[in-house]
């Protein structure tokens, strides 16, 4: 299961997927970017008379992402002590293989017919399908809601956690006044963030990543409803050329 960890004012402390191994009843944390540090100190905070050991397993640890329709069977069912699942890289189907870095060569030789994807091009897949990076498009100055990740990140009917009651305060009668927003620059780069958007002098949001596309750039982008208004571009500095493009509707 993919899920957020939250403040109690309901903002965005980390993410992780959370997977339990078959043979011995353990508990995996497992997140691209949310630092370990953070989910192990967010977990012991409230191991209070529980026999329960957190420990940071990093290091030991290798993954790779395997894209495509023919994903898994290539995996195969012999996962050298490692764990599969469904990864959120981008909207079409591919798996996460975490394994032993002990099994770095046997997966290598598993995946030896397989193409190698560069990180700008996965980052590439990340951006254009609007999938947000936890905590670099979405983090601690913003709630779930503002990136569209309160449908499948958040429950609203499970037991007591942290930024429950605002949660279910937004999901009754609360609207947000930002969006992630998906936007391009099609005749030239993007700064790679975080960098502020203006629309005329006033700042109307904030790019928060962006990778080259093509002969352009794409990125995300935290807009501000109230500032964009009816604007479909905006600038990089105050009063500038509107060369940043929302390519879909705040």
């Amino acid at each position: 299961m993919y899920g957020l960890w939250l403040t109690l004012k309901g903002k965005v402390e980390a993410d992780s997927f959370v997977l339990r191994e078959s043979a011995t009843g353990d508990f995996l944390l497992v997140s691209y970017a949310s630092p370990a540090a953070t989910l192990r100190e967010r977990l012991e905070r409230f191991v209070i008379a529980d026999d329960v050991a957190v420990t940071d397993e990093t290091a030991g640890w290798r993954g790779v992402t395997v894209f495509g329709s023919g994903a898994r069977a290539a995996i195969g069912p012999d996962l050298f002590g490692g764990v599969v699942f469904p990864g959120r890289r981008e909207r079409t189907e591919h798996w996460e293989w975490l394994y032993p870095e002990s099994a770095d060569a046997q997966v290598a030789a598993r995946l030896a017919d397989w193409t190698e994807l560069s990180l700008a091009e996965l980052e590439r897949r990340r951006i254009a399908a609007g999938i947000p990076a936890v905590p670099r498009d979405l983090g601690p100055n913003d709630l779930p809601n503002e990136g569209g990740l309160d449908a499948n990140a958040v429950s609203y009917t499970k037991g007591c956690y942290l930024g429950q009651e605002v949660m279910a305060r937004l999901k009754s009668m609360g609207q947000v006044r930002r969006r992630l927003v998906r936007v391009r620059s099609a005749g030239g780069v993007l700064p790679p963030g975080p960098a502020p958007l203006y629309a005329g002098d006033k700042v109307a949001g904030e790019l928060r990543s962006a990778v080259a596309d093509g002969g352009g750039a794409i990125g995300l982008a935290m807009v501000s409803l109230l500032a964009v208004g009816a604007a479909r571009a905006l600038a990089l500095q105050p009063g500038g050329p509107a060369v940043v493009e929302i390519a879909e509707q705040p």
